[in-house]
C-alpha cells in the first residue's frame, strides 16, 4: 500500500469522522419523537451537504422526515441506504455520553447506526465521479419503516445494487442474509359469565387462546430456522368474569419466502377450539427475506476488493433481525447489508464502534460503489456472479 492508497486517505479522513460522529449522536433522535427526528434530518442535512457538495430532498411523509441525496444528472444505478432515527429515548446522553476512549466511541445510536451515515458520506465524497449514487436516509427504520418502506422499495426498483449502512454482525461481518417478518394478531371472542356462579354459561377466551398458543408454537421448524413465537397476551377484565376477549401476538421469522408462505396459510387456517368461540386473524408477511442469492453476487465484489485494498477478507453472516435491506431485496435488487460500523451492542448500553475500523470501512464502500458503477449487474441475470471488480483508476494499491 503506498500512502496514495485509499485507505490512507480514508485513515487521514478518521480526525474528521470522529468530529461527524459526535455531531450525529449529540443529536437525538428517537423515532417516535416527530420534533427530534426532525430535528436530526436538520444535522444530518448540514453534515451530509458538507460532505458531498449538495443539499438533499427532504421528504416528509405523515410527519416523519427523511432524507434523498440523488447525485448526477444519470440514472440512478447505487443505492446507499441507511437511517438517523434510534431507540434511545431523549435524555439517554445523559447515562451515556460521547465519549472516544481507548479506541472506542460511545454514544446512543453511535452503532446503529450513526457511523454507518458517517461512512457513507465519507465514501461518497472520495468517489472520482458520484454520478448515479443515491443516498437515501430514513426516519423510521426503527420502527419498522411505516412511512419509507415504499420511497425505500422505488428507490431501489429503479438501481441495480443496494449497499446498506447497518451495522456489521459479530467481529465486522457483512449480513449476507437476513430473515423475512411476519406480524400477526390473533383476537378470540367469546362470552362473558360470573366466574363463581355460572361459569359453564361462558364461552372463556382465555381458554381458547391457551389451545391457539399451542398450535401457533407449533408452526415453527427449527430445522429451515423458522421461529414462531407468541408474544404479548392478553384477555378477560375482572378475576371473576369469564373473559369473552383476549389477544395474541405473534413474531415469524424465516429465511425463505417459500416458509413464510407456509406460515401465512396455517396462520389464517387457525380455527377455534371451544364451542361458541369466534377467531379472527390480522397481520402478515412485514418484510421479505434477505436471501444469500440476493447479496452472493455483491459479497464476491467485496471480498474482491478488501483483498486489492489490503483489508481483511470480510466474512458473511446470516441474522434474525431486519433491516431495509429485506425491501431492497425483496424488490429484486442485489443487496449487501452490514457495511456500516464494526463493534457492539446495538440498543442497549453498551454500545459501541470500534475506531480503528472506521478507514478500512469507508474505503470498501469508496471501492464497491465505485466498481458497481463502473459496471452494475445487470437487472435481468441480478443474482447471478458478475466475475469482474476494480479499484478507482489510478488507484496504486
Amino acid at each position: 500500500m503506498t500512502e496514495h492508497s485509499l485507505v490512507a486517505r480514508m485513515t487521514a479522513a478518521l480526525p474528521q469522522m470522529l468530529a461527524d460522529l459526535e455531531t450525529l449522536v449529540r443529536c437525538e433522535s428517537p423515532s417516535a419523537d416527530l420534533d427530534a427526528v426532525a430535528t436530526s434530518a436538520d444535522v444530518v442535512t448540514e453534515l451530509g451537504t458538507a460532505r458531498l457538495g449538495v443539499r438533499p430532498e427532504r421528504i416528509t411523509i405523515e410527519g416523519r422526515t427523511h432524507l434523498r441525496w440523488r447525485l448526477g444528472a444519470g440514472p440512478a444505478r447505487v443505492l446507499l441506504l441507511g437511517h438517523h432515527d434510534t431507540v434511545w429515548p431523549i435524555g439517554s446522553l445523559d447515562r451515556h455520553p460521547f465519549v472516544v476512549e481507548d479506541g472506542v466511541v460511545r454514544g446512543p445510536g453511535c452503532f446503529d447506526m450513526k457511523a454507518g451515515l458517517v461512512i457513507a458520506f465519507h465514501a461518497v465524497a472520495a468517489l472520482p465521479d458520484p454520478s448515479g449514487v443515491t443516498v437515501l436516509v430514513t426516519g423510521d427504520e426503527e420502527m419498522g419503516s411505516p412511512t419509507s418502506r415504499r420511497l425505500v422499495e422505488e428507490e431501489a426498483s429503479g438501481c441495480a445494487a443496494a449497499l446498506v449502512l447497518e451495522a456489521s454482525a459479530d467481529g465486522g461481518a457483512l449480513k449476507t442474509a437476513r430473515k423475512g417478518v411476519s406480524l400477526y394478531e390473533v383476537e378470540a371472542y367469546g362470552r362473558a359469565a360470573h366466574a363463581g356462579l355460572e361459569p359453564a354459561r361462558g364461552v372463556n377466551t382465555t381458554v381458547e387462546l391457551a389451545h391457539q398458543v399451542i398450535a401457533v408454537g407449533a408452526l415453527a421448524d427449527p430445522g429451515r430456522g423458522t421461529s414462531v413465537t407468541p408474544t404479548v397476551l392478553t384477555s378477560g377484565t375482572t378475576t371473576n368474569t369469564v373473559p369473552d376477549v383476549g389477544r395474541f401476538a405473534v413474531d415469524v421469522r424465516v429465511r425463505d419466502t417459500a416458509e413464510q408462505a407456509r406460515v401465512d396459510r396455517a396462520m389464517r387456517s387457525l380455527r377455534p377450539v371451544s364451542d361458541g368461540a369466534r377467531l379472527e386473524i390480522t397481520g402478515g408477511p412485514n418484510r421479505p427475506p434477505l436471501e444469500h442469492a440476493a447479496s452472493a453476487v455483491l459479497f464476491a465484489r467485496a471480498a474482491a476488493l478488501a483483498d486489492r485494498l489490503g483489508l481483511a477478507a470480510p466474512v458473511g453472516a446470516a441474522v434474525g433481525g431486519a433491516s431495509d435491506g429485506n425491501f431492497t431485496a425483496g424488490v429484486g435488487t442485489p443487496t449487501l447489508d452490514g457495511l456500516g460500523a464494526v463493534g457492539g451492542g446495538a440498543h442497549a448500553d453498551d454500545e459501541h464502534v470500534v475506531v480503528g475500523e472506521l478507514p478500512g470501512r469507508s474505503a470498501l464502500l469508496a471501492a464497491l460503489t465505485d466498481d458497481l458503477l463502473a459496471d452494475p449487474p445487470p437487472r435481468g441475470r441480478a443474482y447471478e456472479p458478475a466475475g469482474h471488480v476494480r479499484l478507482f483508476e489510478g488507484d496504486p494499491s
